[in-house]
């Protein structure tokens, strides 16, 4: 029996066994940003590292950041004629609150039709977890087919902050051919996809401050600058009426789009309404002279992620307040360059700020944009194994949301990124009821299979 059949043949009898322990990774509340959850992130990382062991990895480590840790393997057994592959993952996950808004505990997974429901089922231990499962069946049933080295981190979640150090500080242990990163989506329960671009990030917070203190709105109110007015006007002038960002220069860099690309958006199974409804917005809304795909897709974007300053609680409480708060990110397409927003941010408030007003910008995070060569070996070996899985060809698409990494690796050690994973678009990642649909789960593990046997035939 082949190495595929026999590896097939395994993962359809432990279908079981592999849900058991998918909850048990689940039921791990590996919360990066919340202090009170580092023992938690410490777990997971112990968890899968006993995972990599299981599948035949060598020396695997639990590698220090400075933050939280990176979770290593490698096997390079299959010698310097085969291609090397690493895969990237992270076993971090968002906050689960509001907590009242679950239909059931988000660390304690649950079965709901052809859904599991938990965070971090979609976004994405689901992910990295069928990938791992895929490697030990395969090593199960003889030589693997090309070297792999895994980097899975804790800190995807809070914006990689430590990642960017690692790479540089160990780059020559994750040269590789290739990057298969598991953190990605398809497009419907049986039409595979696979993202070719990403947009970069750039995150900040202002802060506003008129007094040294909150003061009496019937003393004062009318006689001194409200922070809050002042935020909401700044905020508001971001925009201009066709839905353009005006920060000085924030389009300089993006390259009108090629008909051809715009053509084959167009050609995507995309509608408004379908968007709509997954937004649960009455109506959608943005840049004049774009689809809503090429929006999300392959135009930049800025919008506010939250707002606060004065009395908010319940009741009534007639204060001015003295500072007020927001915090905004942009997303950036190919060739706007990350580290050149926050000048574009500054000069934007400077222009705009009142006199006599002290405010402070912090630059909290960011990553580059990132677009993928649809033509390569790699990628050609990714559409193959999904067609060998769903029986249907796959389809590109450019993806609004930012993954540092995949800029990371092209900038640092000059290799694509192949997005090869199976959450959907309405899995409710970052949200309430985040869930995995299980048959892609189980379907996932066998395309990951065939991707792997077909990766050992290419010469690196």
């Amino acid at each position: 029996m082949s190495q595929l059949k026999a590896a097939l043949n395994q993962v359809r009898d432990d279908r079981d066994q592999h849900l058991s322990e998918y909850k048990e990774l689940l039921s791990i509340p590996s919360v990066s940003t919340l202090p009170e959850h580092k023992g938690d992130i410490l777990r997971c990382a112990d968890w899968l590292a006993a995972q990599l062991k299981q599948a035949g990895m060598d020396n695997v480590d639990i590698k220090d950041t400075g933050g939280h840790p990176i979770v290593y393997g490698e096997s390079l057994k299959a010698g310097k004629d085969k291609p090397t592959v690493l895969v990237y993952g992270h076993y971090d996950v968002q906050p689960a609150d509001p907590f009242d808004e679950w239909d059931s505990p988000p660390f304690d997974p649950t079965i709901n039709g052809d859904y599991i429901i938990a965070r971090g089922a979609s976004d994405m231990k689901g992910q990295i977890f069928a990938q791992i499962k895929a490697v030990q069946a395969l090593t199960a049933h003889g030589d693997f087919p090309f070297n792999i080295k895994y980097l899975i981190e804790g800190e995807e979640e809070i914006g990689s902050e430590n990642l960017d150090t690692f790479i540089d500080n160990n780059s020559d242990l994750l040269q590789c051919d290739v990057v298969l990163n598991t953190d990605a989506c398809i497009f419907d329960k049986d039409q595979p996809g696979i993202t070719y671009s990403l947009r970069g990030l750039a995150y900040f917070e202002i802060e506003i401050r008129t007094c040294e203190k909150d003061l009496h709105s019937g003393r004062f109110g009318g006689s001194v600058r409200n922070p809050i007015h002042i935020l909401s006007e700044l905020i508001a002038g971001m925009h201009d009426d066709q839905g353009r960002v005006t920060l000085p220069g924030f389009y300089d860099d993006v390259r009108a789009l090629p008909q051809e690309e715009r053509d084959a958006i167009a050609q995507l199974p995309f509608t408004d309404e379908r968007w709509r409804k997954m937004s649960t917005s009455e109506a959608l809304y943005g840049e004049d002279g774009f689809t809503t795909k090429e929006r999300v897709g392959v135009r930049p974007a800025l919008d506010i992620n939250g707002i606060w300053g004065g009395f908010t609680g319940e009741g009534a409480k007639t204060v001015l307040p003295a500072v007020a708060t927001c915090k905004l990110s942009t997303r950036l397409v190919a060739h706007q360059d990350h580290t050149n927003v926050p000048a574009m941010l500054r000069a934007y408030l400077e222009a705009h700020m009142p006199d006599h007003v002290q405010w402070e910008l912090r630059d909290l995070s960011g990553g580059p944009a990132a677009t993928m060569d649809r033509h390569s070996p790699w990628m050609a070996a990714a559409t193959a194994a999904l067609h060998d899985t769903f029986g249907k060809d796959t389809l590109f698409s450019p993806e609004g949301g930012s993954v540092p990494v995949v800029g990371m690796m092209q900038e640092k050690l000059g290799v694509d990124s192949i997005m090869l994973g199976f959450a959907l678009p309405d899995d409710g990642i970052h949200g309430p009821n985040e869930r995995q649909y299980l048959p892609n789960f189980y379907r996932g593990i066998e395309t990951y299979i065939h991707y792997m046997i077909r990766l050992g035939d290419i010469t690196p």
